[in-house]
Order: C-alpha cells, then sequence, then structure tokens
C-alpha cells in the first residue's frame, strides 16, 4: 500500500509546521484554520506575526532553541495571536533535526486549547476557559472595561478574575501577571 505523505500532513486533524530558521516552511489546513489564514499565505512567512509581541516573540525563541539545542524537543503551552489579531491558548510540541542551530529545520505540532485539556502538566492548562479567555485579552492590553465589553460579562466579573489569575500565579500585579503568561 503506497502512502501519499504530503496529503497525511496536509489533512492531519492538528496544526502541523515545518520551520526553517523560524519561518514556514509549510503548514497544514488544520494550522493555517486555527490561525484564519490560508496555507499558501502562512508559508514563508515568519512565525513572529503569530505571538502577541516582538519581545514574547524573541523571549520564546531564545528559551526553546536552547531547550531544543539540549534535548532535541520541546512542549509548552502559550498564548498566541491569530492573524485577525484575537489572542488564543495552545499547546505547541516540536522537534528540531539541526540540534546544533535549534531552529535551523524543525517540525511542530499546534493543538488548540480549549475546555477538555486540563491535565495538570501545567498551571496554564489548569485554567479555566474563562480565566484563559480573560488571560489573553489582559495580555493584549485590555482595560478591565474593555475586557467585561469584549466578554460580554460585568467589570466586577473580570476584577474576580484578575484575582483569581494574581492568585493562581502568586504575583501581586497585572503587570507580573502578563510576563508569566508570556515567558512561562
Amino acid at each position: 500500500m503506497d502512502v501519499d505523505f504530503r496529503l497525511a500532513f496536509e489533512n492531519a486533524p492538528v496544526g502541523l509546521v515545518i520551520g526553517r530558521s523560524r519561518a514556514l516552511l509549510a503548514c497544514n489546513h488544520a494550522f493555517a484554520r486555527m490561525f484564519r489564514g490560508s496555507m499558501d499565505g502562512l508559508v514563508g512567512q515568519s512565525f513572529e506575526r503569530l505571538y502577541p509581541t516582538q519581545s514574547d516573540y524573541e523571549e520564546t525563541g531564545k528559551r526553546v532553541g536552547t531547550r531544543l539545542a539540549a534535548e532535541r524537543s520541546y512542549t509548552d503551552d502559550r498564548v498566541m495571536r491569530r492573524l485577525d489579531g484575537d489572542l488564543f491558548w495552545v499547546r505547541v510540541s516540536g522537534f528540531t533535526y539541526t540540534p546544533d542551530d535549534a531552529h535551523e529545520h524543525t517540525l511542530w505540532v499546534f493543538s488548540e486549547l480549549g475546555k477538555a485539556e486540563s491535565d495538570g502538566q501545567s498551571l496554564r492548562t489548569s485554567l479555566t476557559p474563562r480565566e484563559r479567555d480573560v488571560a489573553a485579552l489582559l495580555i493584549d492590553g485590555r482595560t478591565g472595561k474593555e475586557i467585561a465589553k469584549a466578554l460580554n460579562i460585568s467589570p466586577r466579573t473580570v476584577d474576580i478574575y484578575r484575582a483569581r489569575l494574581l492568585r493562581k500565579y502568586n504575583v501581586n500585579s497585572t503587570k507580573r501577571l502578563v510576563e508569566l503568561l508570556l515567558n512561562g
């Protein structure tokens, strides 16, 4: 039986990307849908446009590169940015074929985190879906009133969720919370 690996890659039920020096060499349909783009529109682009901020892209690259060089694989949960600007939670698992130049040739799997993905492995995955929503909008720099409007909840409810997040991360400021959410 012949297997068409290109068709398998393109139609896999999870987001798949082949990376070359932190740019998308190839991606599949699930990845393109997850980021609200097209395969053709994403291929050749830098991963940078999929991160909430430039500094997040740079810091994550350093952290991930160090781990890939040492272990050849890496997994974490993080906030990413869709092409339309929306922020969302995703689990990212990757592998490098070139540990001496960790980002030179990589394979990545992206799975959007939803209601069912709470495995206790990470504080981020122990967040409720609403906590993830509030956290993503905090990362986006929105005020309590803006978050309330975006989520169709009261500003007081936003304050309650923000307080829960501060307790979960054992921090006393929203700025520090956002740093931890972005930098793991």
